[in-house]
């Protein structure tokens, strides 16, 4: 079990690290991850792995506690409503003549929201010749790693409609599915950490998905994100959040569209 000061070590090293503000509340969620993490190592003492993780210079075992103690979870389609949107916008700007078309999904897990965006857009400019890619990042290699896989349990693929399953995925020998080759070739995975802008990217982006990730940062991360994320998008471009994450109260320029969405103004 943690003691006080090595759950503040541990807290401190989440934050300083990868921008993971963790409350005094999360205390036997840490301990649940990390203990996993040490089983792994067979380590037994907690204060022997804090010694381990702090003495690590090449900083693999940094990427791996950051992996095991943050979240992942995510879904095929999850909130509907911002892939209808995600498609009538890029309708919309097809309409006006735009062929290039750039999206970013940045908090991507075990790639759902990626893959998910790519088959909305495969709906929605088909036939149009356009040139759509999508960059996916996240904190956690582990999950990435799935992603790139690109491979699923049925269930998992449910939500996708049942015409588009068939010709954007192909089953495995051991009778899950793959995202097939033509559809992971729009997507790029990448490693990022959210909590260190400027960002690499020099943009502009017609729309980003950062969904579920600023319920994890305090108010000073959060402001940096937004300032780096507005400056990439495009004027017009969308901002989508996640149903519990609303800018209400956060120095920003987005114009607000409805609950989630946000708009830079044109």
């Amino acid at each position: 079990m943690l003691d006080k000061a090595t759950f503040n070590s541990f807290r401190m090293i989440a934050y300083e690290k990868g921008g993971i503000a963790l409350g005094d509340n999360k205390e036997a969620l840490v301990n649940t991850r990390v203990s996993k993490r040490m089983r792994e190592l067979r380590i037994e003492d907690p204060r022997v792995y804090l010694d381990l993780l702090m003495r690590d210079a090449s900083g693999n075992e940094l990427v791996k506690f950051l992996d095991c103690i943050t979240t992942n979870l995510t879904s095929f389609f999850r909130e509907a409503h911002h892939f209808d949107l995600l498609r009538d916008h890029a309708r919309e700007c097809l309409q006006r003549g735009q062929k290039r078309f750039r999206f970013w999904s940045a908090a991507c897990s075990s790639g759902e929201e990626p893959y998910s965006m790519a088959i909305t857009l495969a709906e929605a400019l088909d036939g149009a010749g356009a040139d759509v890619r999508i960059l996916a990042t996240d904190l956690s290699t582990k999950v990435l790693d799935r992603a790139r896989a690109g491979i699923y349990a049925s269930e998992q693929v449910d939500k996708v409609p049942k015409s588009m399953r068939n010709r954007l995925f192909e089953p495995t020998p051991d009778g899950r599915l793959q995202v097939r080759q033509g559809l992971k070739s729009v997507v790029a995975f990448k490693r990022l950490n959210l909590a260190t802008p400027p960002y690499p990217m020099s943009g502009p982006l017609d729309v980003i998905f950062c969904r579920n990730v600023l319920i994890y940062f305090d108010n000073l991360i959060r402001a940096r994100l937004l300032a780096d994320m507005y400056r990439l998008l495009k004027p017009g471009g969308l901002l989508l959040v996640g149903h519990a994450e609303g800018l209400t109260g956060m120095v920003s320029d987005f114009k607000s569209v409805k609950p989630t969405v946000y708009r830079k103004p044109s």
